[in-house]
């Protein structure tokens, strides 16, 4: 039913449950997972920026800093890379920079995705709960028609 899931992952234990279901699913449908970990881009330079090499230097800094991340957080998702081929699920990584939300519909429109399991934080409840979703996976739902399982971190 699912070839291909895509787990959203911010490098958190959130993310490492919505794992730990996408994983469970790609066991029972023999689907392939796809590993999302999106760096946050700075779409342009703070306003206080008064100089033009103070831009560079701002720029070359930022620059830095985002490969920096990207190194680091590609190894850290390597680790759940390895917890799914421990469970014999064939997975790919992706470590992009971006807008998470646009980074996300990417991916699922590019590698045609058949779900994206996600988990959320919010405790509220009924229409309030979709209303006071974050604005990624608000965006996410708003903006897919492929099918997303959304985990409630606060329910046991």
């Amino acid at each position: 039913m699912y070839d291909t899931i895509l787990v959203p992952h911010a490098g958190t234990s959130t993310g490492d449950l919505a794992l730990k279901h996408a994983i469970h699913i790609a066991k029972s449908s023999s689907s392939k997972i796809i590993l999302l970990h999106v760096i946050e881009d700075f779409p342009h330079l703070p306003v206080f920026t008064l100089h033009a090499s103070q831009a560079t230097k701002i720029k070359r800094e930022i620059a830095q800093i985002t490969k920096d991340m990207k190194t680091v957080m590609e190894k850290e998702m390597t680790k759940r890379t390895e917890t799914c081929k421990k469970n014999g699920i064939d997975s790919h990584l992706k470590v992009v920079v971006g807008l998470p939300a646009e980074e996300i519909l990417k991916i699922v429109k590019n590698q045609k995705i058949d779900l994206i399991v996600m988990a959320k934080r919010r405790k509220l409840k009924g229409i309030k709960s979709l209303l006071t979703l974050g604005s990624v996976s608000r965006k996410i739902i708003e903006s897919t028609s492929c099918p997303i399982l959304m985990l409630d971190v606060e329910k046991k």
